[in-house]
């Protein structure tokens, strides 16, 4: 099957590829000061958890769910998410997008692809950003709930990251029915962890990447594409 004749699909990093700053912080902070400002007293103990994690005494998810737990609480009605989910996402269109990855999301739906976010953050907020990017879906970590209904500070599976991410790529594509070679898949990223997608492409986009992704996509000969300056650049 040729290229004209498959289906495109476009996936995308969020943070630091879409958003010009991480996310997941600025989510914790948003919803301690909307929903229990009092947890904000908490902060000094967060470098607790960064030191564990530097040591790799903890992994990437339990720092996660640490934060989380001081932030926002171990057990949440969902309700209470949903009040400031989407103002969340407003902020981050308003203040943290790259204009750039708008028009070329822009670009590429005129082109008939199908868009995807793929992101280690949480599915939680980050379904209200992808719609009004204009996202057709996403794959993102997901958080368990308990019988009630309520958002746990625990990671349901594993984080989307890394290798994970691409066996959460493949699993979809399977779920809604998308042979891998009836697809055109462009793959974008900021960050060397996402290698695995990005070889899984048939087009991979270096996107705003780190020295170790720019290294990588020089060698692996991927397109560079650097939206930091407002100019993108190949």
């Amino acid at each position: 099957m040729d290229r004209e004749n498959k289906i495109r699909i476009a996936i995308y990093d969020m943070d630091k590829t879409v958003t010009r700053r991480a996310t997941y912080n600025g989510f914790l902070m948003h919803m301690a000061w909307n929903k229990s400002p009092w947890r904000l007293l908490m902060l000094p103990v967060l470098p607790l958890g960064l030191m564990l994690y530097a040591l790799k005494i903890w992994s990437r998810s339990q720092l996660k769910q640490f934060s989380q737990s001081l932030l926002i609480g171990r057990k949440v009605p969902r309700i209470q998410f949903a009040r400031h989910l989407e103002r969340h996402a407003d902020l981050v269109l308003g203040k943290n997008v790259y204009q750039e990855a708008k028009w070329r999301i822009d670009a590429e739906k005129s082109d008939g692809y199908r868009h995807v976010i793929a992101t280690a953050s949480y599915r939680l907020y980050v379904e209200a950003i992808a719609a009004k990017l204009g996202f057709d879906d996403v794959i993102a970590t997901e958080l368990a709930t308990d019988d009630s209904g309520h958002v746990l500070a625990r990671i349901d599976g594993h984080n989307c990251y890394d290798e994970a991410k691409l066996d959460r790529v493949k699993a979809w594509m399977a779920e809604v029915g998308l042979e891998r070679n009836q697809c055109h898949i462009r793959a974008y990223s900021d960050h060397v962890s996402d290698a695995p997608l990005l070889s899984f492409a048939d087009e991979a986009f270096a996107t705003n990447p780190h020295p170790p992704l720019e290294r990588l996509a020089r060698d692996k000969g991927w397109q560079i594409l650097d939206w930091r300056d407002g100019d993108p650049a190949t």
